[in-house]
């Protein structure tokens, strides 16, 4: 059984969409890895741009790894203004330990251009679409977790 742990983070007009990333760079990085934090920093434009047009309202940034899943929501208008359901304190694991990877939500008419933009600067970092069901999205990062290993030994054994 998977673990999945929530997060939400104030947006607009509380903080800007590149503020807004960057708070959520800060708390997947907080293991201090520095590595990881420039790969984030680098796709800052195209999350910020996620963030703006409001997909991690209702569809979260799932972020996999070797450890629980984390998925990352955000707030907007009066919601991030007064702190309904804000819930951006730091997480008890590493989110980014061994083989780590984040689906970012985004509109449909945008998956194109942002999956393109995306892989141009990270393959750990991808696009999905919005409607796309976070357990669709776990049941796929499982998938790809999974590795055919061959023992020759054994295979050869009479």
């Amino acid at each position: 059984m998977t673990t999945v742990v929530s997060r939400t983070f104030a947006s607009t007009p509380q903080r800007d969409a590149a503020a807004t990333w960057h708070a959520i760079v800060d708390l997947l990085c907080s293991a201090s890895k520095t590595d990881a934090r420039e790969e984030l920093l680098s796709v800052k434009g195209v999350a910020a741009s996620i963030v703006t047009d409001q997909a991690p309202k209702d569809s979260a940034i799932v972020v996999t790894c070797d450890g629980p899943r984390t998925r990352i929501y955000c707030t907007y208008d009066d919601d991030a203004i007064d702190g309904t359901d804000l819930n951006e304190s730091s997480l008890g694991f590493d989110p980014l330990k061994g083989d780590w990877a984040i689906s970012l939500p985004c509109e449909a008419d945008d998956l194109s251009w942002v999956s393109n933009a995306l892989k141009a600067k990270s393959q750990r970092i991808t696009a999905r679409d919005k409607s796309t069901t976070t357990a669709s999205v776990d049941k796929a990062a499982a998938n790809s977790n999974l590795t055919l290993t061959i023992d020759p030994k054994g295979f050869l054994a009479p």
